[in-house]
């Protein structure tokens, strides 16, 4: 019996989402024009070169403008495969007559020169733009030319395991409207690479500054990022990082006066840091080391502390630091840890809310 080929797109019954998995030597392309009415589309280009797609970059756009206007997609994410710059530049550009709103670039390796710069910008009006474990030939000129083809009006910026995160500070264009950095899922960025990646006033809307697993060591050199950026965001996000206590002697951190909800969950904290801002509206402490309930004077003056998951509420409980995947975590903590699997942008917009 012979076996029924599948199409390597599939839409769902509503004709909302789509996905489409080219793996095939010989893959059928034209199958994505089962998309054509989805409003979520996600396409994987099985690790393939695109080249073959450069004979069209040159093509006027006003010759498929009314197609892509016609287009419900609303949110669109373009994964595995070899793009060359050029075509990234072409793609922008007729992205621009869509209606689209965000936009993911995944798994991606953007090789050859950047095409010259629009003389102004003819891409997509996105709010939201999410790159993940995306190299660029251009090194860190490439988020101002990606920048560049965007117009106005982004708010929401994810960046996870870059190669490279130093930005060419002085072409970069000001995120104007920006609310939201997440720069989670990059363990080498460290405070260092914090202060060359959030480049001086560029920023200045920005509200949440998020931090998940990005090798950061001390509160201290984030606040001193922080102040030579110009930045003063309401939410900062230091969890998923190895924490250690500032070293008697060493000057304390300086917090945004804007600050009002800090997250310290699953750091390896054996004691509540000191220095912590004053005041605060929310302090998330989950899943640490903390063997002692903090003492009120320990803490900021805080309307949500949040301890679940710490060894002194449950002296018994094993440790709770230990990888979530393992047997022998608390159920708090384990649930926890498999929330991380969700976009930290998502977790901020839910708990400070209002951004987009």
């Amino acid at each position: 019996v012979s076996e029924i080929a599948l199409e390597p797109c599939e839409v769902d019954d509503d004709d909302f989402r789509c996905f489409c998995n080219f793996t095939d030597p010989q893959p059928e392309w034209s199958s994505a024009f089962q998309c054509i009415s989805a409003v979520e589309v996600e396409i994987h280009g099985g690790g393939r070169s695109l080249e073959q797609f450069l004979k069209g970059a040159d093509t006027d756009p006003k010759e498929y403008a009314d197609m892509v206007k016609a287009l419900r997609v609303r949110r669109l994410t373009v994964a595995s495969a070899q793009v060359p710059a050029v075509l990234v530049g072409a793609f922008l550009r007729a992205l621009g007559y869509s209606r689209l709103k965000e936009l993911t670039l995944q798994d991606l390796e953007v090789t050859g020169a950047a095409p010259p710069p629009p003389l102004d910008a003819t891409g997509p009006a996105l709010s939201t733009l999410i790159l993940r474990n995306v190299s660029w030939a251009t090194g860190g000129a490439w988020l101002t030319e990606l920048h560049q083809w965007l117009k106005p009006g982004l708010k929401v910026l994810h960046i996870a395991q870059a190669h490279p995160l130093a930005f060419a500070c002085a072409q970069l264009r000001t995120f104007h409207a920006l609310t939201t950095l997440d720069l989670s899922d990059n363990p080498r960025l460290g405070e260092h690479g914090l202060t060359a990646a959030l480049c001086p006033h560029k920023f200045p809307a920005l509200r949440a500054l998020v931090l998940r697993n990005a090798g950061i060591e001390t509160p201290n050199g984030v606040c001193l990022a922080m102040a030579v950026a110009g930045v003063q965001p309401q939410h900062l996000d230091l969890s998923r990082n190895s924490l250690r206590v500032t070293a008697p002697g060493a000057p304390g951190c300086v917090w945004p006066s804007t600050l009002n909800s800090l997250n310290l969950s699953f750091a390896g904290l054996e004691q509540v840091p000191k220095g912590l801002p004053a005041r605060l509206s929310v302090l998330d402490l989950r899943c640490n080391r903390l063997n002692r309930e903090p003492r009120p004077e320990e803490l900021p003056k805080v309307s949500n502390l949040t301890l679940d998951g710490n060894p002194f509420l449950d002296p018994e409980a094993p440790n709770y630091q230990e990888d979530p995947t393992k047997s022998g975590v608390v159920p708090a903590c384990a649930h926890s840890a498999l929330a991380v699997g969700m976009s930290g942008t998502f977790a901020v917009l839910q708990r400070v809310g209002g951004f987009v």
